[in-house]
This record gives structure tokens, C-alpha cells and sequence, in this order.
């Protein structure tokens, strides 16, 4: 059984979209410009001002020193504003930082718990996070069904790792009913998208499948 590795990190990405207010607009424009210390005093004004996308990207500046004084406390109390208000990206850095015990008391249940606020959002590394929590039983019941279900739900949003290894729980029946069919499916998705042991797998299975009964 192959396992995603969850702790990683927080990426130091700002989050794309386009922004409803002109500061937010303005922010994005500055920070693709290269002109950190503006962006970084739009995205605050607009934070302050209740805006949960900019109150991330701010938190992320303040986090990294992107034209700021770096201040991973304060980051840290933007991010917790902006998952608390329902951003999915925020949520999924919440549970990062509570996993890895990252400026915070290290907690799996509470990273598990913004794990599944981000995944029900449809975040696809929330998904493969709160999957393998479940799976492992970490800062959560070892719950197979649960596992399989976020590991699926993060197959079909194209996360290769995920698709791997929903194929190896429908090929050994953890999880969910076994269904070699499927499990050739999910191998070669992920296959498709250049995983060679997914490849392999797959290959080993339509051979067994093809087989006259």
C-alpha cells in the first residue's frame, strides 16, 4: 500500500482569482508586478475590511516577508480569519500548520478537523490529507470506508497519488467492495498522468481481467 506523505510545508502560493474590490484587484496587479510592499498594504486594507481571500494572501506575505517584516504570529492570525470565514485554502493551511505542529501545539484532531472543512469544499490536497488521516487513524478513527471515500473523492479530482491508491483499495477490497475493474480504472489514470508503477499495475491486472474465465 503506497501512502501519501502529508507533511509538507506550507506553500508559500498566493491564491488566484479575481478579486471583488478594487484594493483586492489592485493588490493581485501590484503583486504580479513585483511591487510586494503595496500589494502587501492592499491585501491588509481589504482584509481588515472583512475580505477572507485577501486576509489569506496578506497572512501568506506576512508569513514569507514578501514586502513586509515577516511575522509568522500575526500570519497565523489572518490565516486562522480567513479559515474561520470559510476559505478552503485557509482551512487546508490550518491543518498544515496544526499537523506539523508548525508556530502551534502539534494536534491531529484539530488538523484533521480543517482537513475536513477544506475537503467538503472539494480542496483536493485536503482530501488526500483527511484520507490519510482516516487511514492511518490519526487524529482520527482508522476508518477504511472514510479513507476510501476521500481518497476517491480526490482521484476525481485528478490527484495521481490518491488515484493509485483507490485503485490498491479496490483491487484488495479495503475500504470498499472489491472491484478489480475499477481498480485497472484508477490504474490507469493515474498512469495516464505518468505514475509507472500505477502503469505496471494496471498492465498486471487487464492481463488477469482478459483472461478467459
Amino acid at each position: 500500500m503506497r501512502l501519501l506523505h502529508t507533511g509538507v510545508t506550507l506553500a508559500c502560493v498566493l491564491a488566484l482569482g479575481v478579486a471583488p474590490r478594487a484594493h483586492a484587484a489592485g493588490a493581485w496587479q501590484a503583486y504580479e508586478a513585483g511591487n510586494y510592499p503595496r500589494a502587501a498594504e492592499l491585501y491588509r486594507l481589504e482584509a481588515v475590511n472583512g475580505d477572507r481571500l485577501a486576509a489569506f494572501n496578506y497572512a501568506m506575505m506576512l508569513r514569507h516577508g514578501q514586502g513586509i517584516t515577516a511575522n509568522p504570529g500575526e500570519a497565523r492570525r489572518w490565516l486562522a480569519l480567513a479559515a474561520t470565514a470559510g476559505l478552503a485554502q485557509a482551512q487546508y493551511a490550518m491543518g498544515l500548520l496544526f499537523e506539523n505542529g508548525d508556530g502551534v501545539a502539534r494536534s491531529q484532531p484539530t488538523a484533521t478537523w480543517w482537513f475536513q472543512h477544506a475537503a467538503r469544499q472539494g480542496h483536493r490536497d485536503a482530501q488526500v490529507s483527511l484520507a490519510t488521516q482516516y487511514f492511518l487513524g490519526r487524529g482520527a478513527p482508522h476508518d477504511l470506508l472514510l479513507a476510501a471515500r476521500w481518497y476517491r473523492e480526490a482521484a476525481q479530482n485528478g490527484d495521481v497519488g490518491a488515484q493509485y491508491i483507490i485503485a490498491t483499495l479496490y483491487e484488495q477490497g479495503q475500504g470498499a467492495p472489491r472491484n478489480l475493474a475499477l481498480a485497472r480504472y484508477w490504474y490507469a489514470a493515474a498512469a495516464l498522468q505518468g505514475d509507472p508503477a500505477a502503469k505496471i499495475r494496471g498492465q498486471a491486472l487487464g492481463k488477469q481481467l482478459d483472461q478467459p474465465q
